[in-house]
């Protein structure tokens, strides 16, 4: 960077700071007092810290600021000054509510050109088992990649070791001595397992010794180390991660180093109290405190560059967040969350946004947008395809000759002959018969009386009555369905009440029509598997109406049910059945014991057969869908 664009970039830096500064003297007018000072090598922390004591002002400066000033304000306003010590010493200022935080400046770090995947140098001759490597700076990723490629040998690795870079130079030797050499060279350590597999590992052995000595070494460094080293902590800083290993060591202690290793701002609200054995690799410095802080009674909060540090429940560190679910109502997920993680938290139902907006501590709010995502998944829907057949077959024989005295016999012969014999025949039609018998050699029958008639019946009847539907419904899995196919029928109740009347009692009557139904009832609830298995809980109901024991009585029901808990994979059909309703009924009616003799109990009397029969089957398909 040339010297003239440093410059242009630093005037806009303390250009911009002035300038917040004079937007924060609006609220805060204090920063425009004048002070009068005059210092000789002291330090600058305590010339800070001075101007806000005297001008009633809230500051926090970071641990790093160690340098000396020397200077003499005359009448200079508190905001010029703090312009001046930015500009002349190299910080910055961050403003949070009434607090003004002052830290050392850090120029942009260049972001790195990330690595750009180089095809490593690697070839394998099959017939010999000869593996070639020609590998700098390769990253062992790629590496193992190719060697699995071209020698059609698994090589898998630790995830420790993924990122590693390699560099070896090895021709035409067998592989697995090979592979030997190449990890024996960049601190690794191969093993091959039964099953022909090849692990690549760090070598532990060779790794603890340099970490060792590294140790001893830094213990004798200066402070500008970045590492620092005390007997129970150690403390590594690896680019923008850290490594820390703590073992009984103050939490506070451990938060004081690891920010001055980061550069990181922080601000403690409360003192965390306590001690921790902690062991993190190549952590971020959230992660850090995420850990540290874990399972006590203290939190964190970023603010933009500053992180607040206190006790969970204090106002100041509580976040409030909507969690919106992408998959799933918002409806009782709600009870679903374990009363654990509620804990220290306000929960409270969004329908309209389908989400849940919470109010706590930042690790609180982690774990349970954690849980809240593993339950936020896609519900299956459960096409049920319904076919419901019912089947009534019924028979009826009726046969007999009935005879007798009855009104208007003259009248004229009536009925059918086809299908089925109903004729009833007027006297004329008797006496004509009888006539014509009496003409045949010495019978004479003579006449019947005026009123004499005669009815002859032969009739038989069969039907079948099939009535075939497909309904089909649609549900989330585990919620319950329900179809219904019935008939309504109506009768009429009279109420009669009276009303005494010691001279003349009223009697008022009322009429009302009343409704009944007979339904055909199916209600499934289905639970799917994670192998697409769907479990159906059936309960079917199937009520009919019978005849009334009068004209204005309700009809009679009969009902029939059953319950089911059957399994089937998706998309096959089930079969239930056994719903069969069978009713025989026989009637006769003639002459006592005449009407029990063979032939003659159809001339002195009169028989009626009927035979039903009524099948319900139904057949049901469920399809399961994830649209």
């Amino acid at each position: 960077m040339s010297t003239q664009v440093y410059f242009a970039q630093e005037g806009k830096r303390i250009k911009a700071i002035e300038a917040e500064l004079v937007t924060y003297a609006k609220t805060y007018n204090n920063l425009n007092n004048e002070v009068d000072l005059s210092v000789s090598n002291s330090s600058l922390k305590e010339f800070i810290r001075g101007i806000a004591l005297a001008n009633q002002l809230n500051v926090t400066i970071a641990p790093d600021i160690t340098n000396s000033i020397t200077n003499n304000f005359s009448q200079a306003k508190v905001i010029d000054v703090f312009v001046y010590l930015c500009q002349e010493y190299n910080l910055e200022l961050d403003l949070i509510g009434s607090i003004i935080s002052f830290k050392k400046h850090i120029k942009p770090i260049p972001v790195e050109k990330p690595y750009e995947r180089i095809n490593p140098d690697v070839s394998y001759t099959m017939s010999t088992d000869f593996l070639s490597l020609n590998l700098k700076n390769d990253t062992i990723d790629f590496v193992v990649e190719y060697i699995t490629d071209v020698s059609g040998k698994n090589v898998i690795l630790s995830p420790k070791v993924k990122g590693k870079r390699v560099s070896v130079f090895i021709k035409n030797r067998p592989f697995d001595e090979t592979l030997d050499k190449m990890a024996l060279s960049n601190g690794l350590k191969i093993t091959k397992t039964t099953d022909n597999f090849y692990f690549v590992e760090l070598d532990e052995e060779k790794e603890v010794a340099p970490i060792a000595n590294r140790n001893s070494n830094r213990r004798n460094t200066n402070s500008s180390n970045p590492n620092s080293t005390t007997d129970n902590l150690i403390v590594e800083l690896v680019g923008s991660l850290i490594t820390v290993k703590a073992n009984n060591v103050e939490i506070q202690k451990i938060i004081e180093s690891v920010s001055t290793q980061l550069k990181e701002n922080y601000f403690l609200y409360d003192t965390p109290k306590g001690t921790a054995n902690l062991y993190l690799e190549n952590a971020t410095y959230s992660e850090f405190l995420s850990y540290l802080l874990s399972g006590s009674e203290y939190t964190f909060k970023q603010d933009k560059e500053v992180y607040l540090i206190g006790n969970r429940n204090s106002e100041s560190l509580r976040q409030t967040k909507l969690i919106e679910l992408e998959n799933r109502r918002i409806e009782k997920v709600l009870d679903a969350i374990p009363a654990k993680l509620k804990e220290g938290i306000e929960i409270s139902e969004f329908i309209e946004l389908n989400g849940l907006i919470i109010s706590g501590s930042a690790i609180n709010l982690r774990e349970l947008e954690e849980f809240i995502k593993l339950i936020d998944v896609i519900v299956p829907v459960i096409t049920i395809d319904v076919i419901i057949a019912d089947v009534n077959d019924s028979k009826t024989l009726s046969t007999g000759i009935r005879a007798g005295l009855g009104e208007n016999p003259n009248g004229p012969t009536t009925g059918t002959i086809s299908p089925g014999i109903d004729v009833n025949l007027s006297t004329d039609a008797i006496n004509d018969v009888v006539q014509g018998v009496n003409g045949l050699g010495i019978i004479n029958l003579g006449n019947v009386a005026p009123n004499f008639y005669l009815s002859l019946k032969a009739l038989e009847e069969d039907g079948i009555v099939k009535v075939r539907s497909t309904p089909t419904v649609a549900t989330l899995n585990g919620h319950e369905t329900t179809m219904k196919i019935g008939d309504q029928q109506y009768y009429l109740e009279v109420n009669n009440q009276i009303v005494n009347n010691q001279l003349n009692p009223n009697v008022y009557q009322s009429q009302q029509w009343k409704s009944v139904t007979a339904d055909l009832s199916i209600t499934v609830t289905p639970s799917v598997s994670k192998d697409e298995q769907v479990t159906l809980d059936i309960k079917v109901v199937q009520s009919t109406f019978t005849s009334k024991v009068s004209e204005t009585a309700p009809p009679g029901q009969t009902t029939r049910s059953f319950e089911s808990l059957v399994r089937v994979r998706n998309g096959e059909t089930i079969l239930l059945g056994g719903l069969d309703e069978n009713q025989k009924t026989a009637t006769s009616s003639g002459i006592p014991f005449i009407s029990r003799i063979p032939v003659l109990r159809s001339i002195f009397g009169s028989r009626s057969k009927t035979k039903n029969e009524k099948q319900l089957t139904i057949f049901i398909k469920p399809t399961i869908s994830y649209d």
